[in-house]
């Protein structure tokens, strides 16, 4: 019989090392153990710091929010379950009954569904605008508007936003600029340099890069409006998986190779799709036929992204002709993989809008999003050329 107590496997010390780990660890506890009740009670009175709960914060939540803070050029900032969870938080942790937020009339679906459906059932009232206009969206301000939210360039038409003049009306008027950069990325623009005053990402998509983690991110300028959505966030429960957080991170660390090596092709990509009959338009802001083209240069430099659109001619019929003859390319709705992807908006993102209010934001049946991946550009030529010959035929 041994004198040494027993100690449960859970309540064991993690083993001492001179050494560290190279790689950040995963910590998927969802509880952690204090010493006594003075010890928590100094912990959530912020005197010292530590963890308790998983839904109010973990580890590798907080290595990555660290990263994504010091991208964006930020401090504070707050991880979440997914893209749309950031934009939620964002949303209840700033807004109450009787505010009114004014949107984009060309954000993510959800987005939008959330503007048009849920927030006016809890007592905030919402309405779109052209954010390419600082004119109409001065229009459409009311007295109790709160919040403009905008993407810096729009889900999956690529309009440039009017950010400069959007940006003074905000702080002219005390109201709050919440932009969503999932689609530029601090690669191409930080939006607090502009004047936003909340950004939001969808890590799920460039920044984590290789689809296998659902993750969101916001931030603040002013530290009050991060502990708004900070409570928000813990309230909701849109807590980040410790696991998911681990994996963007590690795909994070080859983020810029990747970017760059990607937007270069979805120039040259955009280039060859304007020059095959059958395409009625493309859409890319470094080519000089882009509506806003003079905006994205002035905003971005020669950052213009990864993103780009085109339109066939044919209709539905032709759409499901191209993605058939593009087995190399998936057909998905999402963006930011490694691998080049496809997305079909009014059967995708947008299928909630009508066919009217589709056309209205010039989405036709025949309309697709591409996010170009890390794949050499004459891989890709082919395989959509060779869609582009099948929808012809359609």
């Amino acid at each position: 019989m041994t004198d040494t107590p027993y100690v449960p496997a859970r309540r064991r010390p993690w083993p001492d090392s001179a050494s560290r780990p190279v790689a950040t660890p995963l910590q998927p506890s969802v509880v952690y153990a204090t010493s006594d009740p003075d010890a928590l009670d100094a912990q959530y009175e912020g005197q010292t710091r530590g963890y308790s709960y998983a839904r109010e914060g973990h580890p590798n939540a907080d290595v990555l929010a660290q990263m994504l803070d010091r991208m964006e050029g930020a401090s504070g900032g707050i991880v979440t379950g997914s893209g749309m969870a950031a934009v939620g938080a964002a949303v209840l942790g700033v807004l109450k009954a009787g505010d009114h937020v004014l949107g984009a009339d060309q954000l993510y679906g959800r987005s939008l569904r959330m503007l048009a459906e849920d927030l006016p059932r809890m007592g905030i009232a919402t309405s779109l605008v052209d954010p390419t206009d600082a004119g109409r969206v001065a229009a459409a301000l009311r007295p109790e508007t709160r919040m403009i939210l905008l993407e810096t360039v729009s889900n999956p038409t690529l309009r440039v936003a009017d950010l400069a003049g959007i940006a003074a009306l905000a702080r002219d008027r005390g109201i709050l600029l919440a932009v969503d950069n999932t689609f530029t990325t601090p690669r191409a623009i930080r939006p607090f340099e502009h004047g936003a005053d909340i950004v939001i990402h969808s890590v799920t998509k460039l920044l984590a890069g290789h689809a296998d983690a659902t993750l969101g991110y916001t931030v603040a300028r002013d530290p009050a409006l991060n502990d708004a959505m900070r409570v928000a966030a813990t309230t909701w429960g849109v807590t980040p998986s410790p696991f998911d957080c681990w994996l963007a991170e590690r795909g994070m660390l080859s983020f810029d190779l990747r970017y760059d090596r990607a937007e270069e092709t979805a120039a040259r990509l955009a280039d060859h799709l304007a020059g095959l009959p059958g395409v009625a338009r493309v859409l890319y802001p470094g080519r000089a036929d882009h509506p806003d083209h003079a905006r994205a240069c002035a905003l971005f430099g020669a950052r213009f992204g990864n993103m780009l659109s085109f339109e066939l001619e044919g209709g539905r019929a032709a759409a499901n002709a191209f993605t058939r003859a593009c087995p190399g390319i998936a057909f998905a709705p999402t963006l930011g993989d490694v691998a080049t992807t496809l997305s079909h908006p009014p059967s995708s993102s947008h299928r909630a809008l009508s066919a009217e209010a589709r056309a209205a934001l010039g989405i036709g049946e025949g309309f697709f999003r591409v996010s170009v991946g890390v794949e050499p550009f004459e891989v890709l030529a082919e395989e959509m050329t060779r869609g582009v010959i099948a929808a012809r035929v359609a």
